[in-house]
């Protein structure tokens, strides 16, 4: 699959295989909690499988107050 990691520099790397969005967010070493991953302009949560042929961006969330 191809990652795209956007916080806030850009960086675009490869992973072999499919997997959860939880398992990619740890070997990444990002907190699934600082950030949103979105597949074709939908937001996935954790629980949801990535194929290895999908293109996943990975985006700060970034909150105020």
């Amino acid at each position: 699959m191809k990652v795209i990691i956007r916080n806030p520099k850009r960086r675009q790397l490869e992973l072999d295989g499919s997997r959860q969005v939880r398992d990619v967010l740890r070997e990444l070493d990002l907190n699934p909690e600082s950030v949103l991953v979105i597949r074709n302009g939908i937001m996935l949560t954790r629980d949801e499988r990535v194929a290895a042929e999908d293109t996943i961006e990975i985006l700060s969330a970034i909150s105020g107050g």
